[in-house]
């Protein structure tokens, strides 16, 4: 964990080389990937089925490739009726705040009389990757499922690693209304969406996170489908006066520590007394953690404490650019105010991130490694398209023809200007 002082001479210069360090694993996957992708194009379901047996250590057909209703039906069962109460209740309320996002189509004459416009449509088809590995993400299967479910999207597709489903995902899967669950995981089953594999039909949009195999195969197949993003990973800061609770703000910080050994949790603070609270009552929390061993890595090789005035955060925290963003302060929205870049903002301190990654509605996937500086959380604007409109009455063409010549002649496009002088 490093400690930054804006008192300090080197404060900014040492800051920006310390969040210009690449985390994530060195190693070298793209030749790996290529060949995975290779073959799954090439060879279809027989590829599919031989990388299973290569990397999953299971033997599949394809017969046992999708998941069936009862095994869906099984999972849900398998619950505990509180959970299952938990993921619905999760449900609704990730599906009213993105119907609340649904654009409306808009048409209008301007005054040389061009009925100009735009509608949108949903994407006809979307593959989510649901991760296997460390742990079961039934939160997932909400965040990317819903939104295309409020978008219209028709064919909704789920991927998951080989082997037992966990029940919170299945149950996850049914209240979003996904039906079609293939057992497929890592680099082929992002190239079996994107391609088709037998019964796997190609998709025209791929979300959902994944490892470096999946990422870099998101990369690959990319232009040939859409995809959501390449997420990094996890990260957060948090902001917070002497006011709080250090071990409130200790628990915030680990809350992103224990996804990954790469994920980054920064605090900004303003009194060296309450940052030592806080790094006391992280190692206090480490002690008796479950996840012990991945926060506490985190934390010790990519953790940080900015002590600075809070009048510089806004600036900080635009610099740093955060996927998730906590105001524990007075008057948060003031300062949330100020802030152009970061891809959530919990405000307040009684919204720990936590809350925003399962139940209070907005959306968890969000732009990680500094990509909030130009792109934005998971909406329904991934699941649509926009068409734009164009209709010239005889009027209007006439009027639009002479600076259409002139613009078309001056970039030398010859057969652009006799499509219009044609008409006159």
């Amino acid at each position: 964990m490093r400690r930054f002082d804006s008192a300090q001479i080197d404060f900014a210069t040492s800051l920006r080389h310390f969040l210009a360090a690449k985390r994530g694993s060195a190693s070298d996957v793209a030749q790996t990937v290529t060949d995975i992708v290779t073959a799954v194009r090439q060879d279809g379901l027989a590829a599919v089925l031989r990388f299973a047996e290569k990397f999953d250590q299971v033997s599949l057909d394809e017969s046992s490739l999708k998941v069936g209703a009862d095994e869906i039906a099984h999972g849900v069962r398998a619950c505990a009726p509180e959970l299952v109460d938990a993921i619905n209740f999760a449900a609704a309320r990730i599906l009213r705040y993105h119907a609340l996002q649904r654009p409306a189509d808009h048409r209008f004459t301007d005054e040389a009389g061009v009925s100009l416009g735009w509608r949108w449509r949903p994407l006809d088809s979307v593959g989510i990757y649901v991760p296997g590995g460390r742990a079961a993400y039934p939160s997932t299967v909400l965040m990317n499922a819903l939104p295309a479910v409020v978008a219209g999207v028709e064919r909704i597709v789920m991927v998951c690693p080989p082997g037992r489903l966990d029940p919170a995902v299945l149950a996850a899967a049914d209240a979003a209304g996904v039906t079609e669950i293939w057992r497929v995981g890592g680099a082929q089953a992002i190239a079996a969406l994107a391609y088709g594999a037998g019964p796997i039909r190609r998709v025209d949009k791929i979300v959902g996170p994944g490892n470096a195999f999946v990422t870099q195969a998101k990369r690959l197949v990319y232009g040939d489908v859409g995809i959501d993003g390449l997420a990094g990973p996890s990260e957060i800061v948090v902001v917070a006066d002497a006011n709080n609770d250090p071990e409130w703000i200790a628990a915030d910080l680990l809350s992103q520590a224990e996804h990954d050994p790469d994920a980054q949790c920064l605090l900004i603070t303003d009194t060296a007394i309450f940052a030592d609270r806080v790094e006391a009552a992280v190692e206090h929390l480490l002690s008796g953690l479950a996840t012990a061993v991945t926060a506490r890595r985190s934390w010790r090789e990519h953790g940080a404490i900015i002590i600075a005035p809070l009048v510089m955060a806004p600036d900080l925290v635009d610099l740093i650019a955060p996927e998730h963003l906590e105001l524990a302060i007075d008057n948060p929205e003031a300062m949330a105010d100020k802030i152009r870049n970061a891809g959530a903002i919990f405000m307040g301190r009684n919204t720990p991130e936590a809350i925003g990654d399962y139940v209070a509605g907005s959306n968890h996937v969000l732009p990680t490694a500094r990509s909030a500086r130009f792109a934005s959380g998971l909406s329904i604007f991934d699941f649509l398209k926009r068409t734009s409109l164009l209709n010239c009455s005889r009027e209007a063409f006439e009027q639009l023809a002479r600076p259409t010549i002139l613009l078309t002649q001056a970039e030398g496009l010859a057969a652009h200007a006799h499509s219009v002088s044609v008409r006159l």
